[in-house]
């Protein structure tokens, strides 16, 4: 079998990205419990950067589908001492049935790790895109709404990959309308912004960016938010919270989104992109968002090792 991979959503089909995210949902509500589907086979999770959730959702996903679990830090690799990322990628394949890697640098490197049929490679953040998140965030809504279509969000902060995600998945599901308001200078990399606008023509979406917080939409269903120091980032401007200062997330947002629910993808700095009253409160699902990670690495892992659904080539 040739392997599958998980780089980017747009790797997806419309299909596939269904079934992930239905998967997923079905892992978190008990309607699909996890199976040794993966007994035998040898996962590595190699995380170059710092990760709770995405590292233990996988590692913890794995082991409950009768996976075995490699384990490599930043530095516990020969990348340290000169080997290339190529020859690092040959080595991986011819050990490994699957590789679970959170970098946060160029996604190319994960991409030549992928040039090879035997080895699944899953991406667990990269500097444009956290597609993992994206699966989470679309299955969270799956769970609360019972649908992705026709739901309205508002995503404050910077564009970011997490960002990124979003936009590039819930994108693809008709009717949803994405508001994003991003600080001035932090929106959504150059091209993404088009790439989801491209998905949303086609499903009947919405996706539009603004840089201020003034008239802000209204009835929605859910307001999104992310901390403003993304994993192995700096900003260069020396004054960057002021600028995002005017985009916290507070009780202000909801005088006209009462039943609007709370989603962070965490870790969370109260104070800063969102007040504790918001994030401790009602409306908050932010740490079973953070469960469902685990639900929707079950689903990639499944499905990397299972082979896809649908007909390839529907995705843009």
């Amino acid at each position: 079998m040739t392997a599958r991979h998980l780089i980017s959503l747009d790797d997806l089909t419309d299909a596939d990205l269904r079934h992930l995210v239905d998967r997923g949902a079905a892992f978190s509500n008990g309607t699909a419990r996890p199976g040794p589907v993966l007994d035998g086979t040898i996962a590595g999770v190699y995380f170059r950067r710092t990760s709770t959730r995405t590292r233990t959702a996988f590692s913890a996903g794995a082991l409950r589908l009768g996976a075995r679990i490699i384990a490599y830090n930043g530095g516990d690799l020969q990348i340290n001492t000169g080997e290339t990322s190529e020859d690092t990628g040959q080595v991986f394949s011819r050990m490994l049935d699957v590789l679970v890697a959170r970098t946060a640098d160029d996604p190319a490197e994960l991409r030549g790790w992928a040039a090879q049929p035997r080895m699944s490679v899953i991406n667990a953040m990269s500097a444009d895109e956290h597609p993992t998140q994206g699966l989470t965030d679309l299955s969270t809504l799956m769970c609360r709404f019972g649908r992705v279509e026709g739901l309205r969000l508002l995503y404050v902060g910077e564009g970011n990959n997490t960002a990124v995600a979003l936009a590039l998945g819930l994108s693809r599901f008709a009717g949803t309308e994405l508001e994003l308001r991003t600080p001035p200078g932090y929106g959504l990399p150059d091209g993404v912004l088009a790439r989801a606008q491209a998905h949303a023509g086609r499903s009947g979406a919405t996706v539009t960016e603004r840089h201020t917080m003034d008239e802000l939409p209204k009835d929605l269903d859910v307001i999104y938010t992310t901390r403003w120091q993304t994993t192995g980032t700096s900003k260069p401007d020396p004054d960057w919270r002021a600028v995002f200062a005017p985009f916290q997330v507070n009780a202000d947002l909801w005088k006209h989104n009462a039943d609007a629910l709370f989603m962070h993808d965490l870790p969370a700095h109260r104070g800063e992109e969102v007040t504790a009253e918001v994030l401790d409160g009602p409306a908050s699902v932010a740490f079973d968002q953070a469960e469902n990670k685990m639900h929707s690495a079950m689903a990639v892992l499944e499905w990397c090792r299972l082979g896809a659904v649908g007909t390839p080539g529907t995705s843009e």
